[in-house]
């Protein structure tokens, strides 16, 4: 990992020489961190109020990387941090400045003056240690934690879930395994996408109303096991921190009765057929909203594409959707997609799922014989950065968000829909033409960006030496990657008149 920046504050806005900004008011004691993709607030605890809130610095993540931004949140940051300071003040006895506490709402404000502590009431608090809420604000702003946009969004569901079940004032220290198995009791009764169905009840009134009414669309026990997994990481974490001596939920699962593979099916050969055949392959009324109506128009654009290239490519649905135009390169002098976190031209939108993610895959003879290539060109002469770029970020900073919402809709009126198939099947499909193709295992691998199977082995120790398949070796074996009872001549160009 790259070095920490400092980011201090300029109220000029003037940047010194060697990049940083500052104010003198606050210099040494608070500044600003860039660390990885992300800018933190830092600012040091003044020395009477260490013991009793438990730390030496206070991080708080702006969420944004733009220093500009980041300047104009960080006065809101640093004011909510010295109203915690000031009711951490108040509670242990100490001269607190009124105009700071005046800041708070009403209530807010009243609550503070009622929970005044004696002056023995830090001592217990330090002996208690910290809350459930602190812990879990100090690890969401750990700045070592380079998170994507959905992770942290699973963490913070997460963490909702949990303080509303074991109280985010609980000391942490007092949770124990008897309440983590609680927690697994509320869990099971919470009705899926809680927060979409009762948006104004809390997770442990929602439950309450999900046995009330008999609800069954519960949560699946594959998500209440990611439920445990990250508060297990939570947990894991604040024992390293030496804010807790162990981890009460460590090995906490449920049982799933649905075993892995059976999770998701991939697409017969009669859904791929209605997929193939719908309106947007043969012929629709347009791109937009029309793409189910018949009619003369027969874009190809991401919809068009990306469906194919999971098919006989095997990428991942965000790995299609985030594809520069430059992504897609001579190798060897085969035709690849490159699949990676970097850009060309600068950007920092693209995200892979793992480590062994990053790979380039010869493009499918199939696609080519489609006008895969000429699409490519075009884009290029457009002066297009991004290989689709109608596919727009979703609310977790992830593409295929968006894409797959269209593709469930897409795939429901083609007639191509069901309980165990979703756009991830097309890689379900790949990986079963590899075997049926008799593709040698770590080719397999190597094309998918599947990881080896971990356990110290000598296969997996072998992994990690060489440089990987060359171009030829990858593109013969995608090549023999063959739909046999899949026909789709009716999308060559040739066979109609744009």
């Amino acid at each position: 990992m790259a070095a920490d920046q400092s980011l201090t504050i300029s109220e000029r806005s003037g940047k010194s020489a060697r990049g940083c900004y500052t104010n003198d008011l606050h210099k040494v004691r608070t500044h600003l961190i860039r660390r990885g993709r992300g800018i933190y607030y830092r600012r040091r605890v003044p020395d009477a109020l260490r013991e009793i809130v438990g730390k030496r610095e206070v991080w708080r993540s702006l969420g944004t990387d733009s220093p500009t931004v980041a300047l104009r949140r960080s006065p809101q940051v640093a004011a909510e941090i010295e109203r915690d300071f000031e009711i951490a003040r108040w509670r242990a006895g100490l001269v607190v400045d009124q105009m700071i506490l005046s800041g708070l709402p009403r209530q807010a404000a009243t609550s503070v003056m009622q929970a005044r502590e004696p002056a023995t009431g830090p001592i217990k608090r330090a002996n208690e240690g910290p809350t459930l809420r602190e812990v879990y604000d100090a690890y969401m702003a750990d700045p070592t934690r380079d998170w994507s946009p959905r992770t942290r969004f699973a963490y913070e569901t997460t963490r909702r879930v949990v303080m509303a079940v074991l109280g985010e004032d609980t000391p942490v220290k007092s949770i124990t395994r008897a309440h983590c198995r609680d927690l697994i009791e509320a869990i099971r009764c919470l009705p899926r996408n809680a927060s979409k169905r009762y948006p104004r009840l809390s997770p442990v009134e929602a439950a309450a109303r999900a046995r009330e009414v008999g609800d069954t669309d519960l949560i699946s026990p594959a998500n209440l096991n990611a439920y445990l997994n990250k508060l297990g990481g939570v947990f894991n974490w604040a024992v390293k921190e030496e804010m807790i001596d162990r981890n009460p939920a460590q090995g906490l699962r449920v049982p799933d009765p649905i075993l892995r593979r059976d999770k998701r099916h991939p697409f017969s050969t009669t859904q791929l057929q209605a997929i193939f055949s719908a309106p947007l392959y043969t012929g629709c009324h347009d791109d937009g909203h029309g793409y189910a109506v018949p009619g003369d128009n027969r874009p190809r654009n991401a919809r068009f594409w990306i469906p194919l290239i999971g098919l006989y490519c095997g990428l991942r649905l965000n790995e299609a959707c985030q594809l520069d135009a430059s992504d897609v390169r001579i190798v060897e002098e085969i035709d690849c997609f490159v699949v990676t976190e970097a850009s060309e031209w600068g950007a920092t939108d693209k995200r892979l799922k793992t480590a062994s993610s990053a790979r380039f895959v010869p493009i499918h003879p199939q696609l080519l014989e489609l006008g895969f290539g000429r699409f490519v060109a075009e884009r290029r002469r457009a002066g297009e950065t991004k290989l689709f770029g109608e596919v727009a970020l979703g609310a977790t900073g992830y593409r295929s968000a968006t894409f797959s919402s269209w593709f469930a809709r897409f795939a429901a009126k083609a007639g191509a829909s069901s309980s165990k198939t979703c756009f991830h099947s097309f890689r379900h499909n790949f990986r079963d033409a590899l075997r049926e193709a008799r593709v040698d295992r770590d080719l397999a691998l190597a094309l998918g960006g599947w990881a080896a199977s971990a356990g110290g082995s000598a296969a997996s120790v072998s992994d990690a030496y060489g440089s990987g398949y060359r171009a030829p070796s990858l593109f013969e074996a995608v090549s023999r990657v063959q739909y046999r009872d899949l026909d789709l001549s009716h999308l060559l160009e040739r066979r109609w008149t744009p």
